[in-house]
């Protein structure tokens, strides 16, 4: 009885966190502050550059965010680089991320064009949060509302990095978990992990299961061993399509491949592997409008994970460095 009341203060304490921070974010947040701002807009046109020239860079863009958010709730804390003078520890070196993220210059040159409008008004966060729903506006996916008003956090936290951020090996309870500490529900999990309709994985991430799965798709595996040496260290960060057949299309071709058993990644497949979320997984696949309109309400979700508002953190004039006072 006790433990029920403890667990029902901790949900009701949980609401109230989350009804206060996220009643300070706002779709008009800026509309008083730079009133002339075209944040959106601004995004599409660096976009319009970048994407013609590198297709991976939406997907890339989209991740960065994903791990922005899994990682003290989406506060750019990402961004930082190492700096020993002020005790900064970057999350670009954390596991989950060296040698992996990419995209920091494309956010980096949004910064600065915003910078032009309108000086230390604007965040690195909001500027992410915003980028990661163009990215995927650009390569054919949903969109959704991105409520604005993050501020920056002042430090990274690579050993939630390595903690938080579900691991491709992981399987389908550890995943539940990992996004139910984000607040995320199952079906949550489901949707977000369409993301990988679209980029591609390392060798190093996803060489355990085409060596190791019994359950993989044979012709399949086979197809990915000729990128991907059985040898670690060898050929790592060889990449290959997360999605198969439309790797850089965003639509729900991935879930069509994890129900013929040919999902690139353990955490991929878990989700259609004789657990609770396989009927989810067919009705994505034959369903894309179902997928799209799950997947724009999670991602609005995730995007209002823990963030930093009012007088907390700052508004970063560098992403990747905090302000000089």
């Amino acid at each position: 009885m006790a433990s029920s009341i403890a667990g029902h203060c901790f949900l009701l304490a949980l609401f109230l966190f989350f009804s206060a921070t996220h009643g300070q974010l706002k779709e008009d947040f800026y509309a008083k502050t730079c009133p002339s701002l075209d944040l959106k807009g601004i995004v599409r046109n660096e976009l319009s550059r970048v994407l013609p020239t590198d297709r991976r860079m939406g997907a890339s863009l989209l991740r960065l965010f994903f791990h922005d958010c899994f990682v003290q709730g989406c506060d750019a804390s990402v961004l930082l680089d190492n700096d020993k003078q002020r005790g900064i520890v970057s999350e670009k070196d954390a596991g989950p991320n060296k040698n992996s993220l990419r995209g920091f210059k494309v956010i980096d040159d949004i910064k600065t064009a915003v910078e032009a409008s309108c000086s230390r008004v604007v965040s690195c966060a909001d500027i992410l949060a915003v980028t990661a729903r163009e990215a995927v506006v650009a390569l054919g996916g949903p969109s959704w509302t991105v409520l604005l008003g993050r501020r920056d956090s002042m430090n990274g936290s690579p050993d939630k990095a390595n903690s938080d951020l579900p691991s491709p090996d992981s399987d389908l309870s550890t995943l539940i978990t990992a996004f139910g500490n984000k607040g995320l529900s199952p079906r949550d999990l489901t949707a977000l992990s369409g993301a990988h309709t679209i980029g591609f994985s390392q060798c190093q991430n996803f060489r355990g299961r085409i060596y190791n799965d019994a359950n993989i798709n044979s012709t399949f595996a086979t197809l990915r061993k000729a990128n991907c040496p059985a040898m670690p260290g060898i050929g790592d960060s060889n990449l290959a399509p997360l999605d198969e057949q439309t790797q850089l299309v965003f639509d729900n071709k991935y879930y069509g491949n994890l129900v013929v058993r040919r999902g690139l990644l353990h955490s991929d497949q878990e989700l259609f592997n004789g657990g609770s979320q396989d009927q989810l997984v067919r009705d994505y696949s034959s369903d894309p409008t179902l997928f799209r309109t799950d997947f724009a309400n999670a991602m609005k979700k995730m995007s209002e994970i823990s963030p930093l508002t009012g007088v907390q953190g700052q508004i970063r004039v560098k992403c990747s460095s905090v302000n000089i006072k």
